[in-house]
């Protein structure tokens, strides 16, 4: 029995014992996974989708595909050149199963793409913010004094809540590259100090690269030895 499923923007027409490369999904390998979106198993076509139908995957690893090379050259008086590489992050899969029924009810965790989480985080994160407007309706100008008072002192705390982690960090203005703007990105990412560079691992840099559009940088310099050596030195 075959099916067709979506994922990533993509169909894939797949059976038991396939595998594929499908766009990152929030997994670990050697968990299960399962496709909740599938268009079509054997002759039975959804509308878009079959309901109950599902196809059931190992994760095998978190790879990444072949690089893509995008060369651009302007040909004018002030010529320019730029060459960008990128490298899809992707993940393996071996399909298991395909239910025709039943797989809401089969309790294995649904697959969902790398940037679903944050989708799902910043969804969560927008309720939250409403909650202030019944300020506005307060009858006197004496109410809306006093509701204004408490709302200064809670702007108050978030501001001083960075100082007091600046003042326990390391000078991470000393790695080569590094200046008091991109040293204030690495903390609002949660930097701070030269021990959390150091264990970075392949998946963190590939992460802060894309944060903050480094293509390579951090390599490149080798912050992890700087940050290594540095962070030996106040030992």
């Amino acid at each position: 029995m075959f099916a067709v499923m979506k994922t990533g923007g993509k169909q894939y027409r797949v059976q038991a014992g396939d595998v594929l490369r499908v766009e990152k999904i929030a997994a670990e390998a050697g968990e299960k996974v399962q496709f909740n979106e599938v268009l079509m198993v054997g002759t039975t076509v959804g509308t878009p989708v079959v309901d109950g139908a599902a196809v059931q995957a190992d994760v095998i690893d978190q790879i990444k595909g072949d690089k893509v090379i995008n060369f651009v050259r302007r040909r004018r008086k002030h010529s320019s050149k730029r060459t960008k590489g990128h490298r899809q992050q992707l993940t393996l899969l071996r399909v298991t199963d395909i239910l025709e029924k039943g797989g809401d009810k089969s309790g294995v965790k649904a697959a969902v793409g790398g940037a679903g989480m944050v989708v799902a985080a910043a969804a969560t994160a927008k309720p939250a913010a409403k909650k202030a407007a019944p300020k506005k309706a307060a009858p006197k100008k004496e109410a809306k004094a006093e509701e204004e008072k408490p709302a200064a002192k809670k702007e108050a705390g978030p501001k001083a809540a960075p100082k007091k982690a600046a003042a326990g960090a390391d000078d991470l203005k000393r790695i080569s590259g590094v200046g008091p703007a991109l040293e204030k990105k690495l903390h609002d990412l949660g930097i701070t100090s030269f021990a959390q560079i150091a264990a970075w691992t392949p998946e963190d840099i590939t992460d802060f690269d894309d944060k903050l559009s480094f293509k390579g940088r951090i390599e490149r310099d080798e912050w992890l030895k700087q940050a290594a050596a540095f962070e030996a030195e106040k030992e």
